[in-house]
């Protein structure tokens, strides 16, 4: 077996963990708030909170992770979420509890990243849509798996503080695990064949016009009398002058702002709404986040088919098209049901569509930042988790303000109806080396 597809397990792994951290909070929102005294709308900034931090703290993630490496950030971060996780168990009082989660939510920022410059380096251009899918796949297992499983470790070990401290003690022993196993590039790496490093070297890289074939890079490069130039890093100011990237934010947004909510607020809105118990919530809060999985499989596989038909820039616009239309049509007909099953049921389209977006989007921000892969994805990621940040705090205020939940589905249908159309402009195969410097590939 190759032993890149390792790194793909560890990578489903990595987000399995980050989500079932990050999600564990709604499924013991109940239990934490009674016995905080938070109100509700304490409750949205204590989750919001973390959006923020973890949106602020992408870029400088993904940068350290160009620059010092995947196998040491990638390790860091993972401990240093998990110990303020761990950590989320012991402190009492508001204010501590949104530093804290402002910290817990800057431990996490560097993770989707630092997977992102890992598999610039890793993996073919051609398999990078269908890993994407597995890797985010992982995080709505853990999501899905958080719902319910909070629940019953929460009456396993005798309370919710206990769970935080048993998630925070798993992350760390994973972060070592990834230290001794990892490296950054599978020339490095002492198990990987040189017949699979060579073909990972020679399909990394994505062939734009002009460039050169195989058999004439290698001669170029072995006649000429210096060594290829690197990429040089780009400032996150100068790539807010690139089209591309405005746009990659703007739809990411969309998407973030209808994720979030199945993770932070759905389950309290099920278990309010339609008077279930706790554990028949957590069953049902798990249903959309397991169509989120099937959408990025089917998003992921399309992603490589279509790349692999010679139709790159269909292979990313088509499959993010799609699933924000399920999307906003999930998140409008949200308003109209009255039972717990029928609003399940709209949740699921709406996160089976969203989740089609992750594989084009992160795979664009490969396309477009080859060696500042790490940088252009935390960029796409901190400003669309802004989204985040907004779902959690805007859902109580606007029930707060209308005295319905209906404002904040309309919004979230409306944001994703943009989001096509920011799609069919996206240029995959433009650079953002190209772009900035005034190239434009066709």
């Amino acid at each position: 077996m190759p032993v890149r597809f390792f790194l793909i397990f560890g990578a489903f792994l990595v987000s399995v963990l980050m989500w079932v951290d990050r999600a564990c909070i709604s499924a013991a929102k109940g239990e934490m708030q009674g016995d905080l005294g938070f109100s509700d709308t304490q409750m949205g900034w204590v989750m919001s909170i973390f959006a923020l931090g973890y949106a602020l703290f992408q870029v400088p993630g993904g940068k350290m992770a160009d620059r010092f490496g995947p196998r040491k950030v990638m390790a860091v971060v993972v401990l240093v979420w998990s110990m303020f996780t761990a950590l989320t168990g012991v402190l009492r009082g508001f204010a501590p509890m949104l530093v804290l989660r402002f910290l817990f939510g800057m431990g996490e920022a560097g993770g989707y990243p630092t997977l992102a410059r890992a598999f610039t380096q890793w993996l073919p251009m051609n398999e990078r849509g269908i890993t994407n899918s597995i890797s985010f796949s992982g995080g709505r297992l853990g999501a899905a798996l958080a719902m319910p499983g909070v629940v019953w470790l929460m009456g396993a070990l005798g309370g919710w503080q206990q769970t935080f401290w048993f998630f925070g003690f798993i992350g760390i022993g994973f972060a070592i695990l990834w230290f001794v196993l990892f490296r950054d590039t599978p020339e490095e790496h002492f198990a990987v064949s040189e017949s699979e490093a060579s073909h990972i070297v020679r399909t990394r890289d994505p062939k734009r016009p002009g460039d050169l074939d195989d058999l004439d890079r290698e001669v170029a490069e072995t006649t000429s009398a210096t060594p290829p130039a690197t990429a040089a890093s780009i400032p996150f100011l100068r790539m807010l002058r690139s089209k591309n990237m405005l746009m990659l934010m703007v739809q990411y947004v969309a998407h973030n702002f209808t994720f979030f909510f199945t993770v932070s607020w759905f389950f309290p809105y099920l278990k309010e709404t339609y008077s279930l118990s706790r554990e028949q919530t957590g069953y049902y809060a798990a249903a959309p986040l397991l169509f989120g999985v099937l959408g990025n499989w089917i998003a992921g596989f399309t992603v490589d088919r279509l790349y692999s038909q010679g139709k790159w820039q269909l292979s990313r616009r088509l499959p993010a098209a799609i699933g924000f239309f399920f999307a906003a049509i999930g998140m409008s007909l949200c308003v109209n049901m009255d039972s717990p099953q029928t609003a399940v049921a709209c949740m699921c389209l709406a996160i089976f569509g969203s989740d089609m977006i992750l594989s084009p989007s992160w795979s664009t921000c490969m396309d477009i930042g080859g060696k500042n892969a790490g940088a252009v994805s935390g960029a796409m990621n901190m400003i669309g988790n802004l989204g985040s940040f907004t779902t959690a705090l805007s859902f109580p205020y606007l029930v707060a303000w209308f005295g319905s939940h209906e404002p904040f589905f309309y919004l979230a249908a409306g944001l994703n109806i943009l989001a096509i159309f920011m799609w069919f402009r996206i240029r995959p195969d433009l650079a953002m080396q190209d772009e900035l410097s005034g190239g434009n590939a066709t």
